[in-house]
Order: C-alpha cells, then structure tokens, then sequence
C-alpha cells in the first residue's frame, strides 16, 4: 500500500504482496490448477530454455528503482540487472516480459513467463509457486534529514511524522510511536511524501524503494534511512515442479551474493548495501 512519491504506484500499491481480492483468488486458483498437475505433463523448464536459447523473465516496467522505462526506451533497474544475471547464467538471452501486479501469476501460470521478479514470500503464495532464496531487500522504514538524530522508536517523541492514512506504514508506525509523536496523515503516499519534503513533517515512512527514489531525485534534502519498521525481501517466483531450474537460479543469486555483484547493484539502485542478513 506504499506508492513512489509522484509517480506511478509502487508493487505495494499495484497489489505486488495485497492483491485485490478477486484478482488474488482468480491468478492463485489459475496456478494451484496448472501445479496440481504431474510434473510429466509439462517439459523441464530448464531443457526448454536451454533448447530456445532464451529465457522470459517477468518484470514490472513502472517501478524504479526496480524496473522502469529508461531515456532509451528500454527497460532499466535492479530487477534488469538481476535478470540479466540469471540469463547469462543459463547461457540464454533475456526476454523481458512485463507484467502487472494482477496478471503476473497467471503469466507465470500459463508459463508466458518461466519466472518473476520482486516476489515476495506469503504462505498463500508458497502453496502454488516456489521462491528462490532472496536477493534484494524490501521493507518499510523511518526516513529523515541526516541532521535529526533518530536511531529508534522512543526517539519519535515530539517529532512529526507523515504517513499515508491506512497504510502499512500508518498501521506500523501507530503501533509503536511514543503519545507525544504527532503522527500527521494524508489522503495519499504522495501527500505525505511532499509533506516531508516542503518541511511539514520532520520525518516520513516509506519503503526502501520509495527512500531510494526520492534520494535519487532530492537529493538536497538529504532523506537517510533512521530505522526499519516491516521487512519482506524479494525473491524470484517459480513454478512448482521445476526444481532444476530453481536449483540455478539459487546456484546464480549465491555466487552474485558472495562475489559482491549482487551487493554493486544494490548500491546503485537502491544507494544502500545489501543487507547481510538478508
């Protein structure tokens, strides 16, 4: 439920984790439906990339800084470079195959897609497709200027701070804000991003995502990162039954995370490290 700040909706606000309800139901039965089958009835995903030479790749196309369109046309972001990685991996080219928060399960249901990118992990989901261990952070947190001293919760007490109204992040923040902490709410993410940036509120809650951007576009108001509030990193979605597959795609994201490629695209896109507990 968490948007970029003037832009489009980010994976939260898309449905990326909270899809709508009937479209959640519709893309889930869609998959459950295709995994019920046995593994013979469909080829090794694996073989099939091999034989084609290319492998699809599900992306979002409206998300920096993980997936946008760049000056080129071309799609650019974290998630790009990812799937340029897991590509290379496979000896295949890369089809990037965009997809939106409502129709990319069925994408990878009707294996339009062979996987996709910036999924994050539910029980619900872990019942229809297979997850490869993660690799980029996402998660909700306290941002300010560098020149406020915030490190935790008790140090909200008599600070502003501007959230969405109903948000995850106004349910998150609520929670655990001292009473003298002035929790100031907008209509929309982009109320309560502008708030924060014109100097209404001190501080603001975003995701990692959104703190990235608006480093990356404002960057003389300094936003850092105080502290996390709500953590779910991304992974890559599979179908189930293809474990080779899955196998690789762990096999890539290791070696990237041990060699510190993985760790140089967080830096670029995101301007943080990856995290090492991630």
């Amino acid at each position: 439920m968490n948007q970029r700040p003037a832009l489009q909706p980010t994976r939260r606000a898309q449905p990326r984790r909270v899809f709508a309800t009937l479209a959640a139901t519709l893309a889930m039965s869609a998959l459950g439906a295709l995994c019920a089958l046995p593994s013979s009835a469909h080829a090794d995903a694996l073989d099939n990339i091999a034989k084609s030479g290319t492998v699809r790749i599900g992306v979002f196309e409206d998300y920096p800084p993980f997936g946008s369109i760049g000056p080129d046309m071309k799609p650019v972001g974290y998630d790009i470079d990812v799937a340029n990685l897991i590509g290379k991996a496979l000896n295949a080219k890369v089809e990037l195959v965009a997809v939106t928060g409502d129709n990319r399960m069925a994408y990878l249901a009707d294996r339009k897609a062979d996987m996709l990118l910036s999924v994050g992990q539910t029980p619900e989901r872990e019942k229809v497709i297979d997850f490869s261990q993660p690799y980029a952070p996402y998660y909700l947190a306290v941002f300010g200027p560098k020149s406020l001293q915030v490190k935790s919760a008790a140090d909200l007490a008599g600070k502003s701070v501007s959230v969405a109204r109903g948000t995850l992040e106004d349910l998150s923040v609520t929670k655990i804000a001292p009473p003298s902490a002035n929790i100031k709410r907008f209509d929309d993410p982009n109320g309560a991003i502008s708030a924060f940036l014109s100097g209404q509120a001190q501080l603001m809650v975003v995701g990692n995502d959104v703190g990235a951007t608006i480093l990356a576009r404002h960057p003389a108001n300094e936003p850092e990162q105080k502290f996390s509030l709500f953590s779910s990193p991304d992974h890559v979605g599979l179908n189930k039954n293809e474990p080779r597959l899955k196998a690789k795609v762990d096999e890539t994201i290791a070696k990237a995370r041990k060699d510190g490629t993985m760790n140089a695209i967080s830096q670029k896109w995101l301007r943080a490290p990856l995290p090492a507990d991630l």
